[in-house]
């Protein structure tokens, strides 16, 4: 049996003092390991940490996945748990999603009151999404499968403990483009006699503006964004060179696929009007997160047992999460539990100085807890 305390503010101040990168997360699987053990679960190592906690003699199998990697970024907070590890902090609250599952990890090795197999899976490199991808061609779901699968994530600004969720599209693709144009470099008070990269790509960076505007239909829902505007020009030096990259998020992959057609085909076009090569790159990281119905439905049912604010059919969000991976081979539902609409839980995802509300750990805890129960009832008179 489990340890009979479990401090979810100590565990989750720990975590947030010692963050790590995507794939990087040695010494955080360590300590999540050694907490499953602890519980009494079966635990297994690899890309990311598994635990198995079996009750009864039921043969359904479900999963509940967090998230365990921080970000690149130097932290501003002033709290005396800030990162001690110099430009790497948990800004988007992996920190409280291992925490919230262990929590309800521990609570359920306690008090064993389901029947069938609860899956816990801490999954690295979300931020990247590769880590899901890397456990799923580990094996995980062949070796530990499971008729459904879960993911909670934070969402600051929404009210303490309100969850939302919607059957269907929850959260967008992302895909990241580089389009790099080859011209002719020369002379600044020349230009006739090169062909200026840095103005035909600034007249791209205009035009990518009407995929949005002008070839979808309005309410897509689509966003295209140049992030990055390099050339090797210099003071006196017109460019021959220009890259450009960036990012496009969208809600459907046929929307996906027609960005990356327009995107060649007003790249081309620019590029012949010129006189200048180009060529352009898209590629996909973060399909689109679906929610399967049944599964979101139970989210829904167990979120208001538990007494919280619930909306079931909220408007899909504009970010990705590396989740749809599992979602979409497993029927599976994505959350978002409100973390605040004031200070530090208010501050947006990835930003200095956000921080992951300690009074939500006890909230996302039972709300597992309640689903795994809901999903794996014991069988009455048992």
């Amino acid at each position: 049996m489990a340890s009979k305390t479990f401090d979810l503010q100590a565990v989750r101040r720990a975590f947030h003092s010692q963050p790590e990168l995507g794939f990087q997360e040695t010494q955080t699987k360590q300590t999540i390991a050694a907490h499953l053990r602890d519980f009494g679960l079966e635990v297994h190592e690899g890309v990311g940490v598994i635990g198995v906690l079996r009750a009864g003699t039921g043969n359904r199998a479900i999963g509940l996945r967090a998230d365990m990697d921080a970000l690149p970024i130097s932290e501003g907070s002033v709290h005396d748990y800030i990162s001690q590890v110099p430009g790497v902090m948990h800004a988007c609250g992996h920190d409280g999603h291992m925490t919230m599952l262990l929590g309800a990890a521990h609570a359920l090795a306690n008090a064993p009151d389901f029947d069938g197999t609860v899956i816990f899976l801490f999954q690295p490199n979300e931020e990247h999404g590769l880590g899901a991808r890397a456990m799923i061609d580990e094996g995980v779901l062949e070796r530990f499968p499971m008729e459904e699968i879960y993911a909670i994530h934070n969402l600051p600004g929404a009210p303490i403990g309100q969850v939302s969720t919607r059957s269907g599209l929850i959260c967008s693709s992302e895909s990241l483009f580089t389009i790099t144009v080859t011209g002719q470099g020369g002379h600044a008070s020349m230009p006739q006699a090169g062909r200026d990269a840095i103005t035909v790509g600034a007249e791209i960076v205009q035009a990518l503006q009407t995929i949005v505007s002008r070839k979808l239909a309005p309410g897509a829902g689509v966003v295209v964004s140049v992030t990055e505007f390099v050339t090797d020009g210099q003071r006196n030096v017109l460019p021959g060179t220009a890259t450009l990259k960036g990012d496009v998020r969208a809600r459907s992959p046929q929307d996906r696929e027609d960005v990356a057609v327009f995107m060649q085909q007003i790249a081309q076009g620019i590029a012949a009007a010129h006189g200048v090569s180009v060529a352009v790159a898209f590629n996909t990281e973060f399909i689109e997160t679906i929610n399967a119905p049944e599964p979101t439905a139970a989210v829904v049912e167990a979120a208001r047992a538990q007494g919280l604010e619930t909306i079931g059919n909220r408007e899909p969000m504009s970010f990705s999460e590396d989740f749809a991976h599992f979602s979409a081979l497993v029927p599976g539902s994505f959350l978002l539990l409100g973390n605040g609409v004031s200070g530090p839980n208010a501050q947006p995802l990835h930003s200095a100085d956000y921080d992951f509300n300690d009074a939500l750990l006890p909230i996302g805890r039972d709300l597992w807890v309640q689903l795994v129960q809901d999903r794996l009832p014991k069988a009455r008179g048992s």
